[in-house]
């Protein structure tokens, strides 16, 4: 017989408590504890089977290739049956549009597929579908627009689906449980069952996630352990650039990104991002140094723009865009106090062009050029690249994947590399011309 308990749980966390409290003691956030009604229903555990791992085949999934290439490098080389991934993304953004085209290329290809939205009715969904098919759409797609989990599990049960996505799982709710869609008990009940389903049938489930004014995924943090893969869809709405990025994936590497193109027609792939973020960057412009840097295996160029002004206020500013702006202060009081380049009396703005965002270190020497550039009023050649790690005491630190690296900045057509000290047999030959450096004040002396 059901159970039926009252407690009150912590939407941002999922942390339960006996009363009602005005601030979470679990993660300090206030007015996030609410009142929730739950049935419990009790279920008969099934003992499973202990096997030797010796008689475990370590590739014992099956990968089904969506046709849209980013996509499935990103997941390891295609969807994996059985598996479940959480995408996420700012509204907008373009997640529902990559999944239905995921869903389109593999309906064409005879494979059953579930698309369960249920945020727009099946006309604005279908709308969309006609809009971005590359061809006519197969009867191989099925739709469902309902937001209840036990419409989703009667459609799954009936056409047998190989590939799902739930649009989003903030709006599903099941009728078991007296909480509104959304809340922690909802969410975490829907995705159970869905993970459930997926494992047992051997269905490739994409789960749509909301996120937070923050940038982070909705909901409590136990969800993006449930799932195999948690994905972040990133990007500026004003650009038509969108990166797809792997926070976590129990099927492949965790650090690939994927570069893609919104257009009217849906989005489009980009095979050469290099190309499409240098393609308008200005000549002989002082603050505008190329980086080279490595997203997982790949390897890409951006350009680092840099701003120095004076300032027209009391205080000056400090802004960066596609770089963390603790780097920016950090670099900006080593060229003071290791380069002699003050800036404490102007207006600092940096940029990464095209709306793409750089996490990794390596990019600190050619923003540390790029603001040098701009505050001395000098360009840097046109054909040279940079990048390396900068260090408080103002040395040049090395960077991973050197010759990946170099070998992207030759085929763009660069001949001439700022790169820290390093092992000369990962440098190329013949190739691009080197200069090693091993401090931030020898690389300033090369790139003027």
């Amino acid at each position: 017989m059901a159970k039926i308990q009252t407690r009150y749980v912590c939407q941002a966390c999922g942390a339960s408590f006996a009363k009602w409290m005005g601030r979470c003691p679990e993660c300090d956030a206030w007015n996030t504890v609410s009142e929730e009604v739950v049935r419990e229903k009790s279920r008969t555990a099934v003992a499973a089977r202990a096997v030797p791992l010796s008689e475990v085949s370590a590739d014992d999934f099956a990968r089904v290739p969506t046709g849209i290439g980013e996509l499935d490098r990103i997941l390891g080389g295609g969807a994996v049956l059985g598996g479940v991934t959480l995408v996420g993304g700012d509204p907008g953004i373009g997640k529902s549009t990559l999944l239905l085209q995921a869903l389109t290329a593999l309906a064409s290809r005879k494979l059953k597929c579930l698309y369960v939205s249920g945020e727009e009715s099946a006309a604005q969904t279908a709308a969309r579908a006609r809009r971005i098919a590359k061809s006519d759409i197969d009867d191989s797609l099925l739709l469902l627009a309902d937001t209840q989990l036990e419409s989703v599990e009667a459609a799954i049960d009936e056409h047998h689906p190989r590939a799902l996505v739930v649009d989003s799982v903030q709006t599903i709710r099941c009728a078991g449980l007296d909480a509104g869609a959304g809340t922690v008990s909802q969410l975490r009940e829907v995705t159970a069952r869905v993970i459930e389903r997926a494992k047992r049938e051997n269905i490739a489930a994409f789960l749509v996630g909301h996120v937070t004014k923050d940038g982070v995924l909705a909901g409590p943090k136990v969800l993006e352990h449930l799932v195999d893969t948690v994905l972040s869809f990133e990007g500026e709405r004003s650009h038509a650039l969108r990166t797809l990025r792997a926070h976590k994936n129990r099927f492949g590497s965790a650090t690939e990104v994927g570069v893609f193109e919104m257009r009217a027609e849906g989005l489009r792939e980009v095979p050469n991002p290099s190309a499409l973020f240098l393609a308008e960057r200005p000549r002989g412009a002082p603050g505008s140094v190329i980086a080279a840097t490595c997203e997982g295996a790949r390897a890409l160029l951006v350009e680092v723009q840099a701003l120095v002004g004076a300032t027209q206020y009391g205080s000056p500013r400090r802004t960066a865009n596609g770089v963390d702006g603790a780097r920016l202060a950090m670099l900006l009081t080593v060229l003071e106090r290791r380069a002699g380049l003050v800036a404490s009396g102007y207006d600092v703005f940096l940029n990464v062009a095209g709306g793409v965002r750089v996490d990794e270190p390596a990019v600190d020497l050619p923003v540390a050029i790029a603001l040098a550039s701009s505050l001395r009023g000098r360009p840097v050649a046109d054909d040279v690249v940079a990048f390396g790690e900068v260090g408080l005491a103002g040395e040049v630190r090395g960077a991973s994947r050197v010759r990946a690296r170099l070998a992207e900045a030759a085929a763009m057509g660069f001949r001439r590399a700022i790169v820290p000290r390093t092992d000369p047999s990962e440098l190329p030959k013949d190739v691009i011309e080197v200069v090693t450096v091993r401090t931030l004040a020898e690389a300033l002396e090369v790139a003027f």
